[in-house]
């Protein structure tokens, strides 16, 4: 998304074209650090198509580079330096797996352009669980927390690695105690919940919109504020006694040693794509909560939230 402006003001004329003399940016790369399926992959693809729409860009490529909880990828985009065609779609489980895999990239390295969304997480189940209630997963939970085995898209320090550690301080089961069992991405943990190798799944409820309309889960509570759109007959935490609020984020960054004017042209090309009624309407369909923010707003944001989950993942001896 972002890379799409980037790259349309510096690319080469026989690779990328477009940018400011209003036609679409072309030969742009757009990197997913995880697999196929997964929160990064469907918001990628879904910037990618809105700014194909709004004619931003054409013929963005969106590839995946899976592994280490989006190191892999991180790292990669830190070697690209100063490489105007390519950016990566990111998020908070980027920021804790920097620390938990001891990357020797980090994000203070990249160049910050935008936050996209915000999102609530979802506790899912398959359709044939015996726990049709969070009192009931509840209930079951202590019992034997140690082999109650609980599944996540990230690793230690990810975004669903946090809400099942957080929700279980928030009912009375010891952090320490929770048998998380981490996937790469939600296009891991998918079948794990279907095949039954969990006991429930922990992730962005985005990824699971499509089972859940094909009756194969069962969203058993969702981690906003306030009963979301896209799920309107399911109940929050709060709803159900639970007192706990927990929120996923999303956005882009570019290689270092991009140019001011690059990443102007980034930030004003995912601005267009933002305003647009296409982009509106895609934030309606997932359930997504507007949360756009580019440049310095954004990277004081990043840098925020690095120093906040390193604290964290320091006291639990992870980082």
């Amino acid at each position: 998304m972002v890379a799409v402006s980037a790259c349309g003001a510096t690319a080469d004329k026989e690779e990328g074209s477009g940018g400011g003399d209003g036609k679409p940016v072309t030969g742009l790369r757009l990197m997913v650090p995880n697999t196929p399926g997964s929160g990064y992959d469907l918001t990628a693809r879904t910037v990618t198509q809105v700014m194909q729409d709004t004619k931003v860009a054409s013929g963005v490529q969106v590839f995946n580079l899976p592994g280490a909880s989006g190191t892999v990828g991180l790292q990669r985009l830190v070697n690209e330096k100063g490489n105007g065609k390519m950016a990566m779609q990111m998020g908070l489980g980027v920021v804790g797996a920097s620390y938990t895999s001891k990357s020797e990239a980090t994000l203070t390295d990249t160049t910050p352009i935008a936050k996209l969304i915000e999102e609530a997480g979802a506790i899912v189940v398959p359709k044939n669980s015996p726990y049709k209630t969070m009192d009931d997963l509840v209930t079951a939970w202590k019992e034997n927390p140690k082999k109650f085995a609980v599944g996540g898209g990230s690793t230690a320090g990810g975004p669903d690695h946090l809400l099942p550690m957080q929700l279980a301080k928030a009912v009375g089961i010891k952090p320490k105690d929770v048998n998380f069992v981490s996937y790469d991405g939600g296009g891991e943990l998918l079948p794990a919940i279907l095949g039954d190798k969990i006991a429930f799944g922990a992730s962005g409820f985005s990824e699971f919109l499509d089972q859940i309309e094909a009756g194969q889960v069962r969203v058993l509570a969702v981690t906003s504020e306030k009963p979301i759109d896209a799920l309107k007959d399911t109940p929050t935490l709060k709803d159900q006694d639970i007192d706990l609020v927990f929120t996923n984020w999303r956005g882009i960054v570019a290689p270092p040693g991009i140019s001011a004017e690059q990443k102007k042209t980034w930030i004003d090309a995912l601005t267009t794509m933002h305003d647009s009624e296409e982009w509106q309407a895609q934030l309606k369909k997932n359930g997504w909560v507007d949360a756009f923010a580019t440049g310095d707003e954004f990277g004081t944001f990043l840098t925020e939230q690095d120093k906040a989950v390193a604290d964290l993942l320091a006291e639990l001896g992870l980082a």
